[in-house]
């Protein structure tokens, strides 16, 4: 059931992308740049994770950042940051795939994959994920405010 939910909001979430573009909404753009930029940005949430640097990871998140958790529950940006720093969650390796990232505007969204090493309360909860993060350009800098992941079986 909760598997059915995270994909029901998934559908949700692209659907509304191409419905936004079919609305007169920027086309997806192919700035370099910017890429390059929210790539680095993913390397980056991924390498502050390992760390457990709470400060940095901060930094990448939107004060209105949330999710939807396995639990089907919405998860914020301060509870996030709560189970990272007291260790509930723990990432201790990953490995990015490949990385589909258009450019609307202030707009971007990540679709990619990615193979973790990790924890959670205890529980080996490693695998291998897809994901997708939506960023906003906000006072100059590239920040996630939406993200969503699925388990590959």
């Amino acid at each position: 059931m909760k598997q059915i939910i995270a994909s029901v909001l998934f559908a949700c979430a692209c659907f509304g992308v191409v419905l936004a573009a079919s609305l007169g909404a920027p086309s997806p753009s192919n700035d370099p740049a910017a890429v390059e930029t929210i790539k680095q940005i993913q390397q980056d949430m991924g390498n502050a994770m390992v760390a457990v640097d709470v400060d940095k990871l901060s930094v990448f998140y939107a004060d209105d950042w949330a999710a939807v958790g396995r639990s089907g529950k919405i998860v914020t940006k301060q509870d996030m940051l709560a189970n990272f720093k007291s260790g509930r969650h723990r990432l201790t390796w990953f490995a990015i795939g490949p990385l589909d990232i258009q450019v609307f505007g202030n707009v971007a969204m990540v679709q990619g994959s990615v193979t973790e090493k990790r924890t959670d309360a205890g529980k080996d909860t490693s695998g291998e994920f897809v994901y997708m993060d939506i960023l906003k350009k906000r006072e100059g800098k590239w920040v996630v405010v939406r993200s969503q992941s699925a388990r590959l079986k």
